[in-house]
């Protein structure tokens, strides 16, 4: 299987064997990749979104599925919130279709953070030597439905303009000693969490799908001492995965000699 993408001022433009793909979802689907890049960090400090967008990737590659509920949830939660600015009383009309892809979203999430566990605790052991824990925030009290919990803060939401419970408000929780995470690691440490985060996940689904997805790696020795660094390499190579670097310096080459090198200057790019 050849796969051909144009990047131009028109779009971008992908093929695959010749035949031109319909979507970009299409094509991640057949084309998996990752990045792992100097601000992985954010993934810890940042807010939910990063993370929730971490739990949507490996959901969407597990799950093929899970893209239309998401579509469909997304675009139920837009209309929710333009009726509670424009006309709160007709709110309510989409309630059902949120609960329904909502919950769908949920559970998807909810599985894929299960079935990562044995995964995780490997890689961040390895990588770090600490016992993080991930934890699923699904947006809404764990004791209550979701119909429940968007009937309770009715009121907040037309107050406010906007839906309050859902998995659009979804997290992962990532702790150590009971702790946000963040809060007590250094920026090194926080990266390789973020790493193993990043791997595990890779690993996961290679598991289940049989496939290794492309990983992009943005000068990985940044914030990272020599030990430090070594472990992230290690952990990288065992995944066996096609990898694309990019490195400030012309002599690095740390995982063996790369089939190919370029030199970017000035937005051109040339072989070496």
């Amino acid at each position: 299987m050849v796969i051909g993408i144009e990047a131009g001022k028109t779009g971008t433009q992908a093929r695959v064997s010749g035949r031109p793909v319909g979507s970009l979802a299409e094509l991640s689907q057949i084309f998996a990749v990752q990045v792992v890049d100097p601000g992985v960090h954010r993934l810890l400090e940042e807010g939910g979104h990063r993370r929730r967008r971490w739990m949507d990737w490996g959901v969407f590659h597990v799950e093929p599925q899970f893209v239309d509920a998401w579509l469909r949830y997304t675009r139920a939660l837009k209309q929710r919130n333009a009726a509670l600015r424009s006309d709160p009383a007709q709110a309510g009309l989409w309630d059902p279709e949120l609960i329904r892809y909502g919950e769908q979203i949920a559970s998807s999430r909810r599985r894929l953070l299960e079935q990562l566990q044995p995964y995780w605790l490997d890689t961040v052991q390895a990588l770090t030597g600490l016992p993080v824990q991930l934890g699923y925030l699904q947006g809404w009290s764990s004791e209550r439905t979701l119909e429940e919990s968007l009937a309770a803060s009715r009121t907040r939401d037309e107050l406010r303009q906007v839906t309050h419970s859902g998995p659009h408000r979804g997290d992962v929780s990532v702790r150590l000693d009971g702790r946000p995470a963040r809060e007590i690691l250094s920026r090194g440490q926080q990266k390789l969490v973020a790493v193993a985060m990043t791997l595990a996940q890779l690993r996961l689904l290679q598991a289940l799908s049989g496939r290794t997805p492309t990983l992009l790696l943005d000068d990985p020795a940044a914030e990272l001492d020599a030990a430090r660094l070594a472990l992230f390499i290690e952990q990288v190579v065992q995944l066996r995965a096609q990898l694309i670097m990019t490195s400030l310096s012309a002599e690095t080459a740390l995982f063996g000699s790369p089939e190919r090198t370029f030199h970017v200057d000035r937005g051109r790019v040339q072989p070496v």
